[in-house]
């Protein structure tokens, strides 16, 4: 089952990764089919089998992009890259299911120019944030060796047998909050990129999650709080219609929460934390809005009567991944790739139920894997 583990605010150390040797990797392109891949925002076409490669086709442009069928957290993967001419595209890691790869997760940039002075953008790059230490590419129809070593914030890349990247994710603020699971992918910008023996060694995981909601049998983790909605599972997607608050029969103090959220033109709803399990009605919640109008006075991702976040970027009808972290009296929520609220003045310190509320007659909100992890 696939699960998107968001990276938590305040993660704790994982053990470093003993060097790895080639024992232990299994492959992840047969050399004959995309057998365990899908295309993502693009057509099919897009990425192709081709003497014994994986090619990127014009269809491949921009956002299409291909991905594992599984999701990874911890991994050493390898591979091989061909360049050739003008070349774009990178390789991302712990990317999402639906929302923006490069700015949910990470990209491992792949770009043809062998910069004397490594840029943001160069190969090798996290791209566009961090300048690899070396540019080592080679651009003239040969092939190139990668290697990424991902073990919780530790995260190392090799290009041709150099060091590009060796960092710590949780000192590098406009990282720290990336996902810390998610699908590996490749991305080529339309331009011909290719691609040769792809394996991967699992490494143990950090974190420990639990499902709120993924299928319909955890239904019964939750309970009507207030009022008289209309929640439904359906398969994978929770539904809720009407108006009034669904509840967690678990209580949470600290912890990090991370799902997937569509609705319509429009909607209106929220979700609450640290509540005394009655809605609104309650003596205590705090709520982050679920409303898309940019004009609103508390839009999506706003601690509702506190704080106003920055308008995200989502669109209607379409999923977009959501993460609320609540530590002490810090609050932080990122909706697709970008922190659009951080908030360090809760005064109700208190465990208690999250909900999801349905606040709007005649509309609705849909939700997917939810999971939670206590801080």
């Amino acid at each position: 089952m696939r699960r998107i583990a968001l990276l938590a605010a305040f993660a704790l150390p994982c053990p470093r990764a003993a060097e790895p040797q080639e024992e232990g990797f299994l492959p992840l392109f047969d050399g004959k089919t995309l057998r365990g891949w899908s295309v993502r925002d693009g057509p099919g076409t897009a990425f192709r089998v081709e003497d014994g490669t994986i090619a990127a086709g014009p269809e491949s442009r921009y956002p299409a992009w291909l991905s594992t069928d599984r999701a990874y957290e911890n991994f050493d993967f390898r591979c091989e890259f061909f360049v050739k001419g003008w070349i774009d595209g990178g390789v991302y890691l712990r990317a999402p299911e639906h929302g923006r790869p490069t700015w949910c997760g990470l990209q491992v940039k792949i770009f043809h120019a062998r910069d004397a002075r490594p840029q943001p953008n160069s190969a090798g790059s996290i791209f566009p944030l961090i300048p690899p230490r070396i540019v080592n590419v080679r651009n003239r129809g040969e092939w190139n060796d990668l290697r990424i070593l991902a073990d919780g914030p530790e995260l190392k890349v090799w290009m041709n047998g150099e060091t590009a990247q060796d960092l710590d994710l949780d000192a590098v603020p406009e990282l720290r909050h990336r996902l810390r699971r998610g699908f590996l992918g490749l991305g080529a910008l339309g331009y011909p990129l290719r691609f040769r023996n792809l394996r991967l060694r699992e490494l143990p995981p950090c974190q420990k999650w639990e499902p709120l909601f993924e299928r319909e049998h955890d239904f019964k983790k939750w309970f009507v709080s207030e009022g008289r909605p209309k929640f439904e599972p359906r398969g994978e997607i929770l539904r809720g219609e009407g108006m009034g608050h669904l509840a967690t029969r678990e209580k949470y103090r600290d912890f990090e929460l991370v799902m997937y959220v569509r609705g319509p033109r429009h909607h209106n709803g929220g979700i609450l934390f640290r509540s005394a399990g009655k809605g609104l009605s309650g003596p205590r919640h705090y709520e982050i809005q679920l409303h898309n109008v940019e004009d609103a006075h508390y839009p999506t991702g706003s601690l509702y009567h506190l704080k106003r976040s920055n308008y995200p970027r989502i669109e209607d009808e379409k999923w977009f991944p959501l993460q609320l972290v609540v530590q002490g009296p810090k609050c932080l929520v990122r909706i697709n790739g970008e922190t659009v609220l951080e908030y360090d003045g809760l005064e109700n310190l208190e465990e208690g139920h999250i909900e999801l509320q349905a606040h709007q007659a005649n509309s609705w909100l849909e939700y997917k894997r939810i999971l939670v992890r206590r801080l």
